[in-house]
């Protein structure tokens, strides 16, 4: 009977610990004091550094820059106590909150500050437009865009292909706001990437601006088939668990994977009984029909490359 007692006692025990770990502070009547910018600062550059003071209990914040009519301009959620974030010139109202699992701040008093423009580009930043940082393309023309910069007369612009250091494409005292880039500059597939500094006649952006993307043309290796094996008998209304085998990747780049699954009543596919699209290399699904069905996979990265279908497998749902 003690050594009950003690197995009942232990357990409780665990489960109060277990129950401590997920509880949240609540932080729902809390407010977040801000530091800077302050209330009705003028700032000579178009490049904020948001900073506030640390919440006891927020895993995170959240970031909200509106204009003077309210509309949200920025909305990030951030880790850290300050996030530098670039815009335009103009009025602005900002606040911030924080976050844990289960609870939220009250949002900061709002402030307000506008960001003035100056012929001093030192502090200033390029605003980069697309592509979109760290994307994946399976396409060797890729266009470069940013925000025109009002003290800014013209750009440098450099293309670095990261895998190998080497300067693909540089261009200096170029006026537009875009750079088309070909296969001669793309040539290889590899990670990339594209700096901007904005210069005038008396000065020039310190910070460079800088995305990556990445060229991956390789298509996925075709998947193959593995359980059931073709022609297994299964139960009906019972979940099976449906995998596959996906080969190494072969290119320089390996973009993520994504399975397609489809399932048929015919082995030429022509009518979809259900598909959908999954991460893992495994998928639960089941039939409500006795009868023979067929299952095939194809792959798809994140470039946009798709492989051929696997060979489709038979099982009979019994």
């Amino acid at each position: 009977m003690k050594t009950i007692n003690k197995i009942i006692f232990a357990l409780l025990a665990l489960s109060i610990i277990s129950c401590d770990d997920v509880f949240e502070e609540d932080i729902s009547n809390d407010t977040i004091e801000t530091i800077s910018p302050k209330d009705d600062a003028t700032i000579e550059s178009n490049v904020v550094n948001f900073k506030w003071n640390e919440l006891d209990g927020a895993k995170k914040y959240r970031l909200q820059v509106l204009d003077l009519e309210e509309t949200i301009v920025f909305d990030s959620l951030v880790s850290q106590t300050s996030f530098i974030c670039p815009l335009e010139p103009g009025s602005y109202l900002w606040k911030v909150r924080g976050e844990n699992f289960a609870y939220e701040s009250e949002y900061s008093e709002t402030s307000t500050f506008s960001i003035i423009t100056t012929e001093d580009l030192a502090n200033q930043q390029v605003i980069l437009s697309s592509p979109d940082n760290n994307i994946y393309k399976n396409t060797t023309s890729v266009t470069l865009k940013w925000q025109k910069l009002a003290a800014a007369t013209s750009y440098n612009v450099e293309v670095v292909n990261t895998t190998t250091g080497e300067s693909v494409y540089t261009a200096e005292s170029i006026s537009e706001t875009t750079v088309a880039l070909s296969s001669t500059d793309l040539e290889q597939d590899a990670v990339y990437q594209w700096k901007i500094r904005g210069i005038n006649s008396t000065s020039q952006t310190t910070q460079v601006s800088t995305r990556n993307f990445m060229i991956d043309t390789v298509v996925p290796n075709v998947p193959q088939n593995s359980v059931p094996a073709t022609n297994a008998t299964i139960t009906n209304n019972v979940s099976t668990a449906f995998t596959w085998i996906s080969p190494t990747d072969s290119g320089t780049v390996q973009s993520p994977l994504l399975y397609t699954i489809e399932f048929s009543t015919t082995n030429t596919f022509t009518t979809l009984l259900f598909t959908t699209n999954n991460s893992s290399t495994s998928y639960q699904y089941t039939f409500t029909a006795i009868g023979d069905y067929y299952w095939r996979i194809k792959t798809s990265d994140s470039a946009g490359n798709i492989s051929a279908y696997s060979s489709p497998f038979k099982v009979t749902v019994i």
